[in-house]
């Protein structure tokens, strides 16, 4: 099987199109990645735990259809 950016070519000579691969474009002295990714992290992480003490207050349950 033969292969070029586009199309495939089988043993048949059949071709196929097929999807090309993204190709990857690192971003370079991007350095707050962790940083910024540890921060959304820790807020859906607080925006959670109130929404679980908010469903606790007004259903009576831990998780409200479950227990």
């Amino acid at each position: 099987m033969t292969s070029s950016s586009y199309t495939t070519t089988e043993d048949g000579n059949r071709q196929n199109m097929f999807a090309s691969e993204v190709r990857l474009q690192p971003v370079e002295n991007y350095k707050g990645y962790s940083k910024e990714a540890e921060l959304a992290n820790g807020r859906w992480a607080m925006i959670g735990f109130i929404a679980l003490i908010g469903a606790y207050v007004t259903t009576g349950n831990i998780v409200p259809g479950i227990f």
